[in-house]
C-alpha cells in the first residue's frame, strides 16, 4: 500500500488508520475533529498575545506534516499546547512575542532531538530519567504555575467569568458524546455573547479585518535567558505525545511504540515551523482522541481533512479577528479550570501509575517541586533566569535521583519502579489539553 492508497470501508463498523469511509462522511468526520479541537487551540494564543488565525494556519500545516512523516498511520491532529503558556507569557512580558516565540522554536528542535534518539535506541532512557513521580511532578506544576494569570482575567470582569464557569461546569453534565466534549467550546462561545450584551467585546477590529488574507507572521529573535523558561516544556510534550501514542495503541489495537520516535519528530519540527512564524508550539490532541472514541472511525484521511479546514481558516483574518476579540472575562471562566486541568493530570499520572506516597523518596519529588513551580521561585544568574516551572522541574528530577542514588548505597530507600512508562489515556476522561491538556473530550499532556 502507498501511503495515500486508504482502504474504502462500508457500513458502520470500526475504520482503521489505514482505511476510510466514502469521501462525503470523511468529509464529515473531518469537520467535527476541527470542531473538538477549535477550542483549545484558539485559547492558547488568545492567552499569550498571539495573533489566533496565524496559529490556526501553522496548526493545520503542523498536522499534515505529522501525517506525512508518520506515514499516515498515527491520526493526531496537532494543536496548541498549553504547557507553553507560562514561559511564553513571562518571555513575552521581557523580550517581546520575538523572544518568546525563539524559545518555541527551541523547544521544537530538542523535541526532534529527543525523537531522533527514541527512533533508533527506544524510550526505555526516558522512562528511567523521569519515572511516574517525576513525570506527574512536571505536569502538575506547569498548569499550577498559571494559577495566578486565571485570577487576573477573571477578576478583570468577575460576573461574566462566574456565568462562563457556571456553564463549563453544566455543559459537561448535561450533555452526552460531542456536545459534552466540546464543553469548553460552547461555553466560551455562549459566554463571548453575555459579554457582547454586556459590552464587553471591542468589535472594531472585526469589522475592518478582510475575510481573505494571510495572517500576521513575527520572525523569531533567540535569547540564552528565556531558554530555562521552557526547556521544561520539552519534558512535558515528550509525555503527551508517548500517551498519545498509548491511547491509539489501546483503540486500535495496532502497535505503534515503534513510531513515537517519528511522532516526536514531526512534533518537533511542527513546532519549530510555527515558532518561526509567529504560531505557538503544536502538541498532540485529547479532543480528537475523543472524537475517535465516540465514532470510531480512526481514518487518517478524516485529518488531512482537519488540516486542510484548518489552513482554510488560518487564511481568514476576520476569523483571526473575531478570536482575538475574546475578552479577559470569558477568557477568566475557562480558565480557572483548564489550568487546574493541566494540574490534575499531573496527579492522573501518579493515580494510573499507582505512585507510593507513603514512600520518602516519592514524598519529597513531588512536594519540593510543586511549591516550587506553584510559588514561582526563581534564580538568576548573570543573563540567565529560572523561573518556578525551569526549577521546579529540575527539583524533581534531581531530587528523585540523587535520592535513589543515595538511598541505594545506604540501603535506605524502597525505590517505586522506573520502568512503568507512560500509562495509555483513557479516552473516556473528561479532563484536558494539549494536549497541552483541555477539557474537551480528553487528551493527555
Amino acid at each position: 500500500m502507498t501511503m495515500f492508497d486508504w482502504q474504502v470501508k462500508n457500513g458502520d463498523s470500526v475504520v482503521a488508520p489505514h482505511e476510510r469511509l466514502s469521501w462525503p462522511r470523511t468529509v464529515g468526520i473531518g469537520l467535527q475533529h476541527v470542531v473538538a479541537m477549535f477550542g483549545a487551540t484558539f485559547l492558547v494564543p488568545v492567552l499569550t498575545g498571539f495573533p489566533p488565525a496565524t496559529t490556526l494556519l501553522f496548526s493545520g500545516i503542523g498536522t499534515i506534516l505529522f501525517l506525512i512523516i508518520t506515514q499516515n498511520r498515527l491520526p493526531s491532529y496537532l494543536g496548541s499546547s498549553f504547557a507553553v503558556i507560562a514561559p511564553t507569557i513571562a518571555a513575552s512580558t521581557s523580550h517581546g512575542p520575538s523572544g518568546a516565540l525563539g524559545g518555541i522554536v527551541v523547544v521544537g528542535a530538542l523535541l526532534m532531538a529527543v525523537g531522533v534518539i527514541v527512533h533508533f535506541v527506544g524510550i526505555g532512557w526516558i522512562e528511567k530519567l523521569m519515572p511516574p513521580v517525576v513525570t506527574g511532578s512536571i505536569v502538575a506544576l506547569v498548569g499550577f504555575n498559571l494559577a495566578p494569570v486565571a485570577k487576573s482575567n477573571f477578576e478583570a470582569a468577575p460576573v461574566t467569568a462566574f456565568i462562563v464557569l457556571a456553564l463549563l461546569l453544566l455543559s459537561l453534565v448535561l450533555f452526552r458524546g460531542l456536545l459534552g466534549r466540546l464543553a469548553i467550546f460552547l461555553s466560551v462561545v455562549v459566554g463571548y455573547f453575555i459579554a457582547l450584551a454586556r459590552g464587553e467585546v471591542d468589535t472594531d477590529p472585526i469589522g475592518a479585518a478582510d475575510w481573505v488574507g494571510l495572517p500576521d507572521f513575527t520572525a523569531p529573535t533567540f535569547h540564552l535567558s528565556v531558554l530555562p523558561m521552557f526547556i521544561p516544556v520539552v519534558l512535558v510534550l515528550v509525555v503527551e505525545n508517548i500517551g498519545h501514542v498509548k491511547s491509539i495503541n489501546t483503540m486500535t489495537g495496532i502497535n505503534n511504540d515503534h513510531r513515537i520516535g517519528k511522532a516526536l519528530a514531526a512534533d518537533g519540527l511542527a513546532t519549530v515551523i510555527a515558532g518561526s512564524g509567529g504560531g505557538s508550539a503544536t502538541t498532540t490532541y485529547a479532543e480528537n482522541i475523543g472524537v475517535m472514541a465516540a465514532t470510531k472511525v480512526y481514518s487518517t484521511a478524516a485529518y488531512w481533512i482537519a488540516g486542510a479546514a484548518a489552513i482554510l481558516l488560518g487564511l481568514s483574518p476576520k476569523v483571526g479577528a473575531v478570536i482575538a476579540s475574546i475578552p479577559p472575562g470569558v477568557l477568566g471562566g475557562v480558565t480557572v479550570a483548564l489550568y487546574g486541568l493541566v494540574g490534575i493530570l499531573g496527579v492522573h499520572i501518579w493515580v494510573t501509575n499507582k505512585v507510593d506516597f507513603s514512600k520518602p523518596i516519592n514524598q519529597f519529588t513531588a512536594a519540593i517541586a510543586l511549591v516550587v513551580g506553584i510559588a514561582d521561585f526563581s534564580w538568576t544568574i548573570g543573563d540567565l533566569s529560572f523561573g518556578g516551572i525551569a526549577l521546579g522541574a529540575i527539583s524533581a528530577v534531581v531530587i528523585y535521583h540523587v535520592m535513589r542514588i543515595i538511598g541505594t548505597w545506604r540501603g535506605t530507600v524502597d525505590l517505586e519502579p522506573t520502568s512503568e512508562g507512560v500509562e495509555p489515556i483513557d479516552p473516556n476522561d473528561m479532563t484536558t489539553p494539549g494536549n497541552g491538556p483541555e477539557l474537551a473530550g480528553k487528551q493527555g499532556i
